[in-house]
């Protein structure tokens, strides 16, 4: 039996050259540059001239990618704590406010019971949490001309908890062989039919009206993660006209893009996609240290072959990815009018190691079997071969920075300057630390105490009914209740 491996903690490199020598112990491509450049002169900062959005030109190269909460009201309407994040989203100094929060085009289609709704009746109050952002970047930054937000719609499916934080109410694509299992999932009721999606597409469509009175420049059509959208472009084994073929499996969203724009509204388009996704992964109970969940491995998939459960996938080994089919999507979005594609991959609910890295498993997750960084080189070259072939006119958004920490401007740049993204975005970094990117250009230099360190607990806490912030480094959430209740879930959970 093999143990573990001995993670190198990215605060433990001192140096750029250190962190140089142990990328190259691992093997992988992952360039950086010496100093972080400041100023004008900075990648980051150069406007995005490829696109204009809603009449703007995006005023520099980073993101916020859009998060969910677990805060707002029963009814899907802005807490003070959504409020909060925002504003904190305005004041981190991107030009780009990628979705900012996953928003249900339903009440059904909730992945949490405090998940916002985007509706009729939220409307003020979805106005009101984008002007305060808007006004939040004013105040820090002094115009918002180039500044870009637009709201994420989604639809849960097969992760829907829309009324119990514990009870999961899923819908799906089709039947899967490993989730259903993993998720709950016993009937073929539980499918959606033809007729439920050309309703839900309405629904799409309406939400994205919403969005446009609300002051939203874009909204994005969540195709990542898992959730239902996502789910149905790896619809290979499901009948109809949403499964087979790539064209039916991309029907939702060209049906959902024809919808908004026959209904006469003008708003912007982006697409938050998962460009490739493997097999679910489990804890190795065998190889568990005491106190820790095991590393990672595949679920037995050996009867699962030639696996058609998924997008951007190779059939014959489903722990590899195939940019295949993505080529053909990013090709596709360009057509539809697509603006802003951001690229993610994998799940957070099955395989996280692909999708969000980490130092630190969440509570329903795995420790890693290998360096992180590993999978970070994964994501960000996925991007660079789906860029290369990727249509004008169509900015693309790299994903999976945080992990990298200290080095992050350093990795940002060097993509930037040799055009393997357009953008970058951040998301849980922005939770400890908004101004990380404004730091690097400004002075080259960041705060260490405000650097995710990727503990996960943004992940463990709503995993566990509780609110998402990050406990460790932001006071505000340290000097909350649920602080103590974390500790006591993660006790619970090691013991």
């Amino acid at each position: 039996m093999s143990n573990p491996f001995t993670l190198t903690r990215i605060p433990s490199l001192k140096t750029v050259e250190d962190f140089r020598r142990h990328i190259l112990s691992l093997g992988i491509e992952l360039p950086c540059e010496d100093p972080i450049v400041t100023g004008s002169a900075s990648p980051l900062s150069q406007p995005v001239t490829e696109v204009v959005i809603n009449g703007k030109r995006l005023g520099n190269r980073w993101a916020i990618h859009p998060m969910e909460g677990w805060d707002a009201t029963s009814s899907g309407a802005p807490t003070d704590e959504v409020r909060r994040r925002w504003r904190r989203f305005g004041q981190s100094g991107a030009k780009l406010i990628y979705g900012g929060e996953a928003m249900a085009v339903r009440p059904d289609g909730r992945a949490n019971p405090n998940q916002l709704i985007i509706s009729e009746s939220n409307t003020a109050g979805l106005k009101e949490l984008r002007d305060d952002l808007f006004q939040a970047h004013r105040d820090q930054f002094g115009t918002t001309d180039d500044l870009v937000v637009g709201f994420q719609l989604t639809h849960s499916g097969r992760f829907c908890k829309p009324n119990d934080k514990k009870k999961m109410e899923p819908r799906v694509a089709f039947r899967h062989p490993i989730l259903d299992r993993k998720f709950g999932i016993t009937s073929d009721d539980q499918i959606f039919t033809d007729d439920e999606i050309d309703a839900l597409i309405k629904d799409y469509v309406r939400a994205a009206g919403t969005a446009w009175e609300a002051g939203a420049d874009f909204v994005d059509i969540k195709h990542c993660h898992g959730y239902l959208l996502h789910e149905f472009l790896g619809a290979h084994t499901r009948p109809g006209r949403f499964g087979g073929s790539f064209e039916n499996r991309t029907r939702l969203l060209r049906n959902i893009v024809a919808g908004i724009r026959d209904s006469g509204n003008p708003i912007e388009l982006g697409v938050r996609l998962s460009a490739f996704d493997w097999v679910a992964f489990k804890p190795d109970p065998e190889r568990a240290e005491p106190g820790k969940l095991g590393p990672g491995v595949p679920e037995d998939f050996s009867q699962c072959l030639p696996y058609h459960y998924g997008f951007g996938v190779n059939f014959d080994n489903p722990v590899e990815m195939n940019l295949e089919e993505p080529h053909r999507f990013v090709s596709l979005c360009g057509q539809l009018g697509v603006k802003l594609l951001n690229l993610s991959a994998g799940s957070p609910y099955y395989n996280p190691h692909i999708q969000r890295p980490a130092a630190y498993p969440p509570s329903d997750g795995y420790q890693s079997a290998h360096d992180p960084l590993i999978d970070v080189a994964r994501q960000i070259h996925a991007v660079r071969q789906l860029k290369a072939r990727a249509p004008a006119g169509l900015v693309l958004i790299g994903t999976a920075y945080s992990y990298l920490q200290e080095y992050l401007p350093h990795v940002a740049q060097y993509v930037l300057r040799h055009g393997w993204a357009d953008m970058i975005g951040l998301g849980r970094m922005t939770l400890s630390y908004p101004e990380m990117l404004v730091d690097a250009v400004t002075s080259a230099t960041l705060k260490p105490k405000l650097i995710c360190r990727t503990f996960s607990d943004c992940t463990t806490a709503p995993r566990n009914g509780l609110i998402s912030g990050c406990y460790p480094l932001d006071k505000y959430y340290t000097a909350k209740p649920e602080f103590q209740q974390l500790k006591q879930v993660k006790r619970t959970l090691v013991n």
